[in-house]
């Protein structure tokens, strides 16, 4: 349904993204956030499903700043190999560059779209779209799923610029349930659901993936944006 595009950042960076345009008048636009395992055919997945609901969808390569092309499955190999990725990606150098490269998206989906921009993610993603909503221009919502870190104190003490809904498994080793509530008490303007589920519920390419809180949790996403971004 989509196809990549290359898009130029402020410093001159080019990258590729993911884009999925809907059919007909675009609703507004939702930039989406990988994984550590790339913009892969799960990403993509996920963006066609967005632009299938009226949303001009844009998935960032946010590891293209440390290496191009990472399209990674669920193995343990290729979780080591995005953990290294991740990893250097944050490094100080580069993480300020991953989200120049998030606000390009944006404004990608503003210009495409002629409408509101929302953004949403996953695990790394979900820790960057909690970022962009405290950091970055042009969010009229933020939807970040199990954001590892987000719920960690240096996180915690952004403040959010657009609406926030975030969404987080009870069974989640990763992100400890203290530190969800942790969370919810210093947010209290943020919308936050706890699923009966792991890390990387949503992921139907996963063993941790659960049908019921995925399908939960997309359609409070959903509502969440339809009314925020239109």
């Amino acid at each position: 349904m989509g196809n990549f595009v290359d898009l130029k950042s402020a410093d001159g960076q080019v990258f590729p993204a993911y884009i999925a345009e809907p059919e007909g008048q675009a609703r507004g636009a939702i930039v989406v956030v990988q994984e550590i395992f790339g913009v892969n055919s799960h990403i993509r997945s996920v963006a066609d499903r967005i632009a299938q609901s009226g949303y001009v969808a844009i998935a960032p390569a946010t590891f293209a700043r440390v290496k191009p092309g990472v399209d990674l499955g669920y193995s343990d190999a290729d979780m080591q190999a995005g953990v290294a990725l991740k990893a250097a990606a944050e490094a100080p150098a580069v993480a300020p560059g991953v989200m120049l490269d998030l606000q390009t998206a944006i404004d990608e989906g503003a210009r495409r779209s002629g409408g509101k921009v929302g953004i949403t993610g996953f695990c790394w993603g979900g820790l960057l779209a909690w970022r962009a909503a405290c950091e970055l221009q042009g969010l009229s919502a933020s939807v970040p799923y199990y954001g590892g870190g987000m719920t960690t104190g240096d996180e915690i003490a952004r403040q959010p610029r657009c609406p926030v809904m975030a969404h987080f498994g009870d069974k989640d080793h990763w992100i400890p349930l203290a530190s969800v509530d942790a969370f919810r008490t210093a947010h209290p303007e943020a919308e936050v659901y706890v699923y009966a589920a792991d890390h990387g519920f949503n992921c139907d390419q996963r063993g941790s993936y659960d049908a019921a809180a995925s399908a939960a949790a997309r359609a409070r996403s959903m509502a969440f944006f339809a009314k925020h971004v239109g």
